[in-house]
Formats: C-alpha cells, sequence, structure tokens
C-alpha cells in the first residue's frame, strides 16, 4: 500500500486484472479502494476512505477477470482501464 495516498484516492494495486474463479450464486465483496491485502477482496482497510467493497455475485461458474488497478469503468470487472491511466 502507498503510505500517503490521501483517503479521498484509490490506490492502483495492480496493473492488469485478477483471475478468479467462482460459483454460480456466490457473493464477494471487491476490494475499490485498493488498499486491501487480500486483493482483489475487501479486508476493511477503507475505512477512514469514502470508498466501501463492491458486492459481486457470479452469475455463472467460471473465471472472472476482476479490476487491479481499481479504476475500471465497470468495476468489479476489469475493462483495460489500466492500459489508459497513468502509473
Amino acid at each position: 500500500m502507498e503510505a500517503q495516498v490521501p483517503p479521498n484516492v484509490r490506490v492502483k494495486a495492480k496493473k492488469g486484472p485478477y483471475r478468479v474463479e467462482l460459483t454460480a450464486g456466490q457473493t464477494i465483496y471487491f476490494c475499490d479502494c485498493g488498499r486491501s491485502k487480500n486483493q482483489p477482496y475487501c479486508d476493511g482497510a477503507h475505512a477512514g476512505t469514502e470508498f466501501g467493497p463492491i458486492a459481486f455475485t457470479a452469475p455463472e461458474t467460471k473465471a472472472y477477470f476482476m479490476c487491479g488497478c481499481k479504476y475500471a469503468n465497470i468495476k468489479p470487472m476489469c475493462d483495460g482501464q489500466h492500459n489508459k491511466i497513468e502509473w
């Protein structure tokens, strides 16, 4: 985690997606702040920020590609935004 990131700014956790195997009906809580030590899952590290977890329930059993940079327009899924933002 970047120590000096203000609480109103997302931490860029990874330049690329996290591959996650989910079962149909399984709900996960995606880290939207980028501060979690258990990426891409929320671990409560957003406390004191304006961000919170994003609930996602898998519609089918398969691999999902979750946003690593935290700036995707279709969160929690990766949309390639990591290729367009400054690192």
